[in-house]
């Protein structure tokens, strides 16, 4: 009896961890493919319950990339004035706004900024956070527990290195953007 229960407890521990690993994982939609993205919820909750409304609402949907440095990030996010089909959307202002929700208290944790990190944008202010978020092309151990990561490319990392990259001579700033096609969970 106490073997059977045993079975029953690992069974049960194995399909519930699954289904939690599950609402963890984000698809990221690109021009030239998807992207597999894994949220990490233990470390940074706050950011991770913020991108997952603001994706799962289509709020990052065709959100260009306004600032992308060739050897060290793509940023996004600008759900105010980076979204392309909007009324609001102004390239110059991109990288400028955010949601419609309050900044966020900054989740600092010991994960690095390796190539595939996804950690959140902010201004000086280390809780500004809102919904803008960056991803690096190559380790960027300068950014370490200075900003919120909170998640990594565990696949597809090769459509992100498609991202179009902006002038090195002015922050990065993109003419003519890519952007994201959809940003769902899986």
């Amino acid at each position: 009896m106490n073997k059977f229960l045993i079975k029953i407890f690992v069974l049960f521990f194995l399909i519930n961890s699954q289904s939690i690993a599950e609402e963890n994982i984000m698809i990221l939609k690109l021009k030239d493919g998807e992207v597999k993205i894994e949220l990490f919820e233990d470390v940074a909750p706050n950011h991770v319950k913020r991108i997952k409304d603001l994706a799962n609402s289509g709020k990052y949907d065709n959100v260009v990339f306004h600032r992308v440095i060739d050897g060290f990030m793509a940023q996004t996010g600008d759900v105010k004035f980076g979204n392309s089909e909007s009324k609001e959307f102004d390239l110059r202002r991109a990288g400028m706004g955010g949601s419609d929700f309050p900044d966020l208290k900054q989740e600092f944790n010991s994960l690095p900024h390796d190539r595939g990190t996804l950690s959140m944008a902010r201004s000086q202010d280390p809780n500004s956070a809102n919904s803008q978020f960056f991803i690096c092309f190559q380790p960027a151990p300068f950014l370490d527990r200075q900003y919120t990561v909170f998640g990594k490319v565990i696949e597809g990392m090769e459509f992100v290195d498609m991202i179009k990259r902006g002038d090195q001579n002015n922050n990065g700033a993109v003419t003519d953007p890519d952007k994201i096609i959809s940003f769902k969970s899986q």
